[in-house]
Order: C-alpha cells, then sequence, then structure tokens
C-alpha cells in the first residue's frame, strides 16, 4: 500500500503507545491537538502559553490541558509559591497617593471594607495595592477573589469568621499563577470550584466519614482525586482496599492506590476491575500444562 503520509522526512515528534491509546479512549480531539503541541516544543513551555499559538481561548486551552492531567500525561500543576519576598514594601505615602489618584482602588478599599466588616489596616490596603499594582489583577477580579475567600472561611469555620488579608494575598498569587485575571476567567474558576466543593459530600460517604466537612489536609486529597478524574465509587473501591491492608483508613496509602490506577489510565469501577485484576502466571500455566500432558500420556501407556 502507498505512503498516505506527506512530509515525512520534516522533523517529527514521537507519541508513545501507552500516550495514543489515552487520548484514543479519551476521544478528546482538543486535548491530543495541545498534546501534539507541546511535544513540538518538546515539552518545555506551559500548556496555557500556546493559545495562540492554536488559536484557542483561555476556556477552551483550560479544558484540554485538565484533561491531559487527567490522563497523566502532562505534569500535575506545579504547587503555588509564597508571596515573593521581593514584592514592594509600600509605605503609607505610596498608599495614600494611590488612594488619592485613583478612585477606582478606593471603591476596591470600600467594597472590601464592606464584605469583610472591618476597617483595613494600612498594611491591609498595602495587601490590596500589592494585588492590583505588583500582580497586575483588575479590580473587579480582586473583589471575586475577597468574596471566594470570605464564603470558603465562613463555610469551613462558621458565621462571622473572615479571612486575614495574609490568606486573601495568598489566594491572589494562586490566582495570578493560574492566569486568572479577568471576571470570566474568575467565574469559570468559581463554578468548577463549586462544582468540586459540592461533590465533596459524596466522597467523604465513600470513605465512611459521614457528613462532616474535610479538614484542609483531607480537601486536598479529595480536590487531586477529582482532578485526577476518579468519581466517588472507585475511591470507595480503594478505601476498601485501604482497610483490608491497613485495618483502617490511611490517606497515603489510599493515595497510593488512586495514583498508581491514575497512571495507568484506570479511573471508574469497571476500568479498575479489569485492568487490576492479577493477571495469571505463566509459570503456573506451564506446569499445569505439563501435568495434564503426563496424565494423558501415562493413561495411553496403560491403555
Amino acid at each position: 500500500m502507498p505512503n498516505v503520509l506527506v512530509h515525512t522526512a520534516d522533523e517529527s515528534v514521537t507519541l508513545s503507545a501507552q500516550a495514543v491509546r489515552r487520548l484514543l479512549e479519551k476521544g478528546d480531539g482538543d486535548a491530543a491537538l495541545l498534546y501534539l503541541a507541546l511535544l513540538r516544543h518538546h515539552g518545555t513551555v506551559a500548556p496555557r502559553s500556546l493559545a495562540g499559538e492554536l488559536r484557542w481561548e483561555r476556556s477552551r486551552i483550560e479544558a484540554a490541558e485538565e484533561t491531559l492531567r487527567a490522563l497523566g500525561l502532562i505534569a500535575p500543576a506545579e504547587a503555588v509559591p509564597e508571596p515573593a519576598d521581593e514584592r514592594p514594601d509600600y509605605q503609607q505615602a505610596d498608599i495614600a497617593q494611590r488612594l488619592e489618584s485613583s478612585g477606582e482602588f478606593r471603591g476596591l478599599v470600600a467594597e472590601v471594607e464592606r464584605r469583610l466588616g472591618k476597617k483595613l489596616t494600612t498594611p491591609d490596603v498595602g495587601v490590596l495595592l500589592g494585588l492590583t499594582d505588583y500582580l497586575g489583577l483588575p479590580t473587579d477580579v480582586v473583589y471575586l477573589l475577597v468574596c471566594h475567600c470570605a464564603e470558603r472561611v465562613q463555610r469551613r469555620y462558621g458565621e462571622g469568621r473572615r479571612p486575614t488579608l495574609r490568606q486573601i494575598e495568598k489566594e491572589g498569587y494562586a490566582w495570578a499563577r493560574m492566569g486568572i485575571d479577568t471576571q470570566k476567567a474568575a467565574a469559570e474558576y468559581l463554578k468548577k470550584y463549586a462544582e468540586r466543593q459540592g461533590a465533596l459530600p459524596k466522597y467523604m460517604q465513600a470513605l465512611r466519614l459521614g457528613d462532616r466537612l474535610p479538614v484542609a489536609s483531607e480537601e486536598k486529597y479529595l480536590t487531586a482525586w477529582q482532578e485526577m478524574g476518579f468519581p466517588p465509587e472507585t475511591v470507595a473501591l480503594a478505601y476498601d482496599k485501604t482497610v483490608l491492608k491497613c485495618h483502617e483508613l490511611k490517606w497515603p496509602y489510599c493515595n497510593g492506590i488512586l495514583k498508581r490506577w491514575h497512571e495507568a489510565g484506570l479511573h471508574t469501577v469497571e476500568e479498575v476491575e479489569r485492568g487490576d485484576r492479577p493477571a495469571p502466571k505463566r509459570e503456573q500455566k506451564q506446569d499445569s500444562d505439563e501435568l495434564r500432558k503426563y496424565v494423558r500420556d501415562l493413561h495411553r501407556d496403560r491403555g
């Protein structure tokens, strides 16, 4: 059969058989295109930096990137660093000048004070100035960030609790690292966050932990498992295997089971039961075949 490909002599990229299998089984064309683009750049660029090359909007490339992470074809997102040491140390004069010159910034400070129910100190206002000036987040995005942090703290610790500006600053760095710098991007992120939070009770029940909210360290595990693509039913199966081995829930052990399944491309209970079943030992099968042959020969000779 003649070669149907063209430009085969050009520089090429190589896909492993495992990567091809996972991409074909997923059937996500955008994920496959993004993976090819990453291979073309030898994996040295961030996935979202290819939006211009692929002519995609942010939401489209983020969805493709998330699929590749769930398939285990690109590394997990890097941990968000602490606020940089070189962040400007805004003095009172700097803050006063910005408050005087920018009505938009004055409005942000007023809205944050109203949302948090307290008067902001000069260092507090300096944090907001760092988010808008140093990180370059628009004021409307910073306000959504503050509301998100306030709702999260209240949900976890109860009515009346408010986040510190330090907590808001750390989350702001996380948003900046994820490229959340528009209202649309923030709305998409908050929607996905709400969906993940809404699913947490099912995961807690799968782990026999009742109706309580997960603590922060537990939530990190649950969020990671959701991002890997595991439904609660598969987590329940990993829990059963963990208890069988450890006689109790040990989060690192359960996480190790799920990471192994994830690396093998197994996410549903059906996939795990098909793919995680021990293969028959070839030596045992060979011994059994030889034994049957010996018995047949023995009967034939006696006959």
